[in-house]
């Protein structure tokens, strides 16, 4: 398996501003080591975040259609995996060459992901997966449910480390440039929330188009990122360097 742990593949997070490239974002070598992996004409599967959502999902599936196709990636078909068929698409993942983990709240799509028995089905699986934000969080051993929606920072049942996917040891914190500010719950979000929790554990923040790239043989973070470790912050990588793990 070859695993793309992205914090946004497309576009910047919150911005509303134009992007200069079609398909994928190829900053820090993306779009090459995608098709250093791509199988031709590759049958690709999206899993929603939101299962409920048919709707918006149905428009997201077209979406990343297209932006496989513009990227320049050869491709069979771009199915969507919800609440409509979740059990069936995911008995089927072998015969899927890409599978896309979408981006949205965490913990409701670690949980749809734990309803279809999703974790079981990805340990025979030996393609390509892409993580979208949250979808590169729950692809850990154990997630860290990094705290987003108003009370959940001051919920005390509300968990913040969950079972993941397993798919890789790391744990990934998305779009460092837009929330490294954030309040939630009048806590900010990164020193008041993040940093006490990274106590004994290991973050790791990207910035969009910054990602991680885990093959069989290594372990690497192409662009901006940042390592949360033991309460402090320090700097890793910068646009087109790469941090191997």
């Amino acid at each position: 398996m070859v695993l793309f742990l992205t914090s946004s593949p497309v576009g910047i997070y919150r911005s509303d501003e134009p992007v200069s490239y079609a398909g994928f974002n190829p900053a820090n070598g993306m779009v090459e080591e995608l098709k250093r992996f791509w199988k031709e004409s590759s049958r690709c599967l999206l899993i929603s975040a939101f299962p409920d959502e048919t709707a918006i999902n149905d428009r997201m599936r077209h979406d990343y259609e297209k932006i496989v196709e513009e990227t320049g990636l050869s491709i069979a078909c771009m199915d969507i995996c919800d609440s409509r068929n979740g059990e069936m698409k995911a008995f089927a993942l072998s015969s899927y060459d890409f599978v896309i983990l979408g981006g949205g709240h965490v913990p409701t799509e670690n949980a749809f992901f734990a309803q279809i028995g999703l974790a079981e089905r990805f340990r025979s699986y030996e393609g390509i997966v892409m993580g979208i934000s949250a979808g590169s969080m729950n692809c850990a051993d154990v997630v860290y449910a990094q705290p987003e929606l108003p009370g959940e920072a001051t919920d005390l049942s509300y968990r913040k480390f969950i079972s993941g996917l397993g798919l890789t040891k790391y744990n990934i914190l998305p779009h460092y440039n837009a929330v490294k500010y954030d309040w939630v719950d009048g806590l900010r979000l990164m020193e008041d929330i993040t940093y006490p929790d990274s106590m004994g554990r290991t973050f790791y923040a990207i910035t969009d188009g910054s990602y991680l790239l885990q093959t069989d043989h290594a372990s690497v973070i192409r662009g901006e990122a940042y390592r949360i470790q033991d309460g402090r912050i320090e700097r890793i990588g910068v646009e087109g360097s790469a941090y191997v793990l």
